[in-house]
């Protein structure tokens, strides 16, 4: 349902180009840790990853018509799939890339499909207490990953949420809408000055300096002089049994973007399912992908990280994901930048994770209250408990079946992230959450709404309670 929130849809009209400039780096600095970490685990290359996001982003941006803020970075859903291929074995990454062009082209396939018969036949299946639970497991999955990263150093994290809060709500002007920027470079400058006085203060990491030693130290290899750094592209090789793999993992992996899509439709108060379509939608992540997967990057994804900094800024138009593509793809020739970025604490990122996530989660409780969904009805109850306890349940537990992901390939990444596992192929706790929600749906009888074939929109037929 379309209704315009307060906020900041023509930033350029309204703000100004250099303003503008400033937001787009603040999206890039808030998708960075994800982006990256996705090529640190799998062997991929970091600078051919954050050319890939931005190529991605840059035909999303176009393909939807330039109409959803959306910011396309690497996806952790086909990591599984990239240590079940590659596996320490460098040699091996080209078939990634053929696995990732696979994946992309499903979705285009699915595009066609929606475009000839109808993406509001598709979203019949994704009613408001379905895309509800959905949004709030989002943010409340990714909650792990924030905790880690701040459980480092809980006072910088702690120090980081203080400095996101107080801008946001006590900054005027420019400062009100540079929450993450402010946070990010405030609590760097904070755990330099105490790095430099008392490194070990507290035992507690407060600075990552290895990178600038590795890089510019007296016995680095590398310095100023390379400051431009062409990445390093290869072309993608083919083998059936891996596209397959990874054509798999796709088909989860587009539920998870129908639920993006509605999250940032929610957060923009615009109905994206029917304007641009899911068929626009889903040309932009599937081409996208594939356009990664031909130069050696791992697929893309819709960020939710990125919807949380649009929630929280309330700027809402997409041209200033086209700014931060533009950023990315210039940044993946930088160095230093990488350097840089790798010195950030991850406290600081948990700390700024922990709102964002959080502001996702909030975004789905915002549907299912503003769409009236009717909790007496002991039918809704049930879909959103499974779709509630199945997320949160698999994506934090690795026992009674499940298995930890890379657990096999020898990898430490989250021990706390499980995943039902068919063969070689992981399914996460937001894709499994998503499908049982979806059959829930079809199957159990009493729907209190139906779907308007004119807006796509979900409309309550009988508020009446039934048990």
């Amino acid at each position: 349902m379309e209704k315009k929130n307060e906020g900041i849809y023509d930033g350029f009209k309204e703000l100004g180009t250099g303003k503008m400039m400033v937001l787009g780096i603040q999206h890039v600095f808030a998708m960075f840790g994800a982006t990256v970490l996705v090529p640190i685990l799998s062997g991929l290359d970091i600078s051919v990853t954050l050319f890939a996001a931005g190529i991605a982003t840059l035909w999303f941006f176009f393909i939807t018509k330039r109409k959803v803020p959306i910011f396309l970075g690497s996806s952790f859903a086909f990591l599984g799939a990239y240590a079940s291929v590659a596996a320490d074995d460098p040699n091996r990454l080209a078939l990634i890339g053929g696995g990732v062009v696979a994946a992309g082209l499903l979705y285009v396939i699915f595009a066609a499909l929606f475009g000839i018969f109808g993406a509001k036949r598709v979203m019949k299946l994704f009613p408001p207490v379905v895309t509800g639970p959905i949004i709030i497991l989002i943010g409340l999955t990714l909650a792990g990953s924030a905790i880690n990263n701040a459980s480092q150093n809980w006072i910088l994290a702690a120090i980081t949420i203080i400095i996101v809060i107080c801008v946001n709500l006590f900054g005027k002007g420019m400062i009100k809408i540079l929450p993450i920027l402010c946070a990010v470079f405030g609590a760097f400058a904070i755990g330099l000055i105490v790095h430099l006085i008392s490194p070990n203060l507290f035992g507690l990491t407060w600075l990552n300096a290895d990178p600038w030693i590795n890089a510019f130290g007296p016995e680095a290899t590398v310095g100023i002089s390379t400051f431009v750094d062409v990445p390093p592209f290869h072309l993608p090789q083919f083998d059936f049994s891996i596209c397959l793999t990874f054509i798999i993992v796709a088909i989860a992996a587009m539920v998870e973007h129908i639920g993006d899509i509605c999250a940032i439709g929610a957060t923009c108060g615009k109905n994206f399912i029917k304007d641009p379509g899911l068929t626009r939608t889903l040309l932009g992540d599937g081409v996208g992908t594939s356009l990664a997967g031909l130069i050696g990057g791992p697929a893309n994804t819709t960020y939710s990280e990125n919807t949380g900094v649009v929630a929280l800024t309330k700027v809402y138009d997409p041209k200033v994901m086209f700014i931060a593509a533009c950023f990315s793809i210039v940044l993946s020739f930088v160095a230093i930048f990488k350097t840089f970025i790798q010195m950030i604490p991850n406290a600081i990122i948990g700390g700024i994770s922990i709102v964002l996530y959080g502001m996702i989660s909030a975004t789905g409780i915002r549907t299912i209250i503003e769409h009236k969904v009717n909790y007496a009805n002991m039918r809704n109850v049930i879909i959103t408990a499974l779709i509630m306890v199945l997320g949160l349940g698999i994506q934090y537990s690795h026992a009674m079946g499940l298995t930890v992901l890379f657990d096999d390939a020898g990898i430490a990444y989250n021990t706390l992230n499980g995943a039902v596992k068919i063969g070689s192929v992981q399914f996460g706790g937001l894709a499994c959450a998503a499908i049982v929600g979806i059959l829930a749906n079809i199957l159990i009888p009493g729907k209190d709404y139906n779907f308007d074939m004119e807006d796509g929109d979900t409309k309550e037929t009988d508020p009446a309670p039934q048990q």
